[in-house]
């Protein structure tokens, strides 16, 4: 997403120098930002969405970002929370028919899907490290930041998620016919 000069010109005579900043930080972790949102949400339309709230929610409280360098995990931590807010809300609605029709259902999708609902059932705390590590290729050290828990905690959470995982995979036997 490169602007124009043009654009750009009429941008920065519009916006402030604070707000070009945070347009520029922004847009730097854009395509992080949404993989993890489309990690968390499993499609394009909502992971867009939350990306755009959690924008307008940063934007809101950037006030409260007291080290400027750990604007990413800063940023990260609010996506999580719009992701799991809305994750709550779709719990609460109950999908129509036409909803599940949209789009077919292929063989090879069907194992991602076994894959999203066995990580549902995955404790929240571990399924957070889970897809960040897994999903979305971020370190221990990097998780460890944005969560704010020592390195040695997100270990412990890995070890725990997987094996978790490993569990509800083994009893859903027809997985491996």
């Amino acid at each position: 997403m490169t602007m124009s000069g043009v654009e750009m010109k009429r941008l920065t005579g519009a916006a402030s120098s604070e707000e070009l900043r945070f347009y520029e930080a922004v847009m730097e972790h854009s395509d992080k930002l949404y993989q993890i949102a489309y990690s968390y949400l499993g499609n394009r339309a909502d992971a867009l969405e939350a990306v755009q709230e959690t924008t307008c929610r940063a934007w809101i409280k950037r006030k409260t970002l007291k080290e400027p360098r750990a604007f990413k995990a800063w940023i990260i931590r609010i996506l999580i929370y719009v992701c799991i807010d809305e994750q709550r809300r779709r719990k609460r609605s109950v999908p129509t028919p036409d909803e599940y029709m949209h789009e077919s259902i292929t063989e090879t999708d069907t194992g991602r899907m076994e894959m999203l609902w066995a990580l549902e059932q995955v404790k929240p705390k571990y399924r957070h490290v889970l897809l960040l590590k897994y999903y979305n290729d971020m370190t221990l050290g990097d998780i460890a930041e944005l969560l704010n828990k020592p390195e040695g905690t997100i270990k412990t959470w890995q070890h725990k998620g997987l094996k978790q995982l490993r569990g509800i995979m083994k009893d859903r036997g027809d997985w491996n016919d």
